[in-house]
C-alpha cells in the first residue's frame, strides 16, 4: 500500500506546529486505511530525509506548500531523490479552487463586508513562478468573493503588503481586509497581523477542503510515472548539501 507523506517547510511557532499536526490528523481521518506521515524540510521534526528512509513501500510526498519556488522545485525533490528515488513528489497545494473556498470562509469569519477591499497576503519568493502562483490564487479568490483581490507579499515580491495597503487606502473602500495565504500561525502571520489592515483573516489551518486537496494531489500522483534515475542524479547535483553527502558515500 502507498504511504502519504506530508512534507512541510517547518516552523518555530508552537501554534504553527499544532496546526500542522491537526491538519495531518484530519488527513488521516479521510482515509483510515492509508498510512499518513508528516515530515519537515527544516526547523521542525522529524526531518523529511529520515522519514523517507524509515517508511517502507511505495511513497507519495505531498508538499504542504502553497506555491512553487526553491523548496518545491529544487530542495524537496532533491531530498526525496537522494533518500528514496522510487517516491513520487506531487505538485504544491496551490493555486486551487479549494484553497479559494477556505480563504473565503476565513475572510467571512474575520468579518468581511461587501464594500471591503481585499488583499491576499503571502510570504513571497525570489522565484517569479512562485509569485505568479500567488497571483493566480488571488484571481481564484476574486472569482469566489466577487470583487478584485490584490496579491501582496510580506517578504520578497512586489507589491509588498505595505505598498498594497497604501494603494488601496487611496481608493473608495472604507476598509481593507487581508486574507492570509499561509497554512499556519507563525512568523509571517504575525507580520500580516501587524500590517495595519482593518481586518486580518486567520491562516488556512485545519480544514476539510484542505485535507480533500491533499488527497486529490495524492490520487493524481498515484497515476504518474516514477521519477527516473537520471532525474534523481540531476536533482541531487542541483542541491549542494546532498551533492556533498552523496560524494562521501
Amino acid at each position: 500500500m502507498t504511504t502519504l507523506i506530508l512534507a512541510g517547510h517547518g516552523t518555530r511557532s508552537a501554534r504553527g506546529e499544532e496546526t500542522l499536526a491537526g491538519l495531518r490528523d484530519l488527513v488521516r481521518e479521510g482515509r483510515r486505511g492509508t498510512r499518513v506521515e508528516q515530515a519537515f524540510l527544516e526547523i521542525s521534526s522529524p526531518p523529511l530525509a529520515d522519514v523517507l528512509v524509515e517508511v517502507p513501500g511505495p511513497l507519495v510526498v505531498v508538499p504542504l506548500l502553497l506555491a512553487g519556488g526553491y523548496h518545491v522545485h529544487i530542495d524537496l525533490p532533491a531530498v526525496v531523490a537522494a533518500a528514496r528515488p522510487d517516491a513520487t513528489v506531487t505538485a504544491p497545494l496551490g493555486p486551487h479552487p479549494l484553497l479559494a473556498a477556505v480563504l473565503a470562509r476565513r475572510l467571512a469569519a474575520a468579518g468581511l463586508r461587501a464594500a471591503d477591499s481585499v488583499i491576499l497576503g503571502a510570504a513571497g519568493s525570489s522565484d517569479p513562478a512562485a509569485l505568479a502562483d500567488v497571483r493566480a490564487a488571488a484571481r481564484l479568490l476574486s472569482v469566489r468573493i466577487s470583487r478584485p483581490v490584490t496579491a501582496a507579499f510580506a517578504a520578497t515580491g512586489a507589491p509588498s503588503i505595505a505598498e498594497a495597503l497604501e494603494r488601496l487606502r487611496s481608493g473608495p473602500a472604507p476598509r481593507i481586509a487581508l486574507a492570509s495565504y499561509l497554512l499556519a500561525p507563525g512568523f509571517f502571520q504575525d507580520r500580516l497581523e501587524a500590517s495595519g489592515a482593518d481586518l486580518v483573516a486567520a491562516p488556512l489551518g485545519v480544514d476539510a477542503d484542505l485535507a480533500a486537496l491533499v488527497w486529490a494531489r495524492f490520487d493524481q500522483a498515484c497515476q504518474a510515472p516514477v521519477t527516473s534515475d537520471s532525474d534523481r542524479r540531476r536533482l541531487v547535483s542541483a542541491h549542494p548539501v546532498l551533492k556533498e553527502r552523496n560524494g562521501r558515500r
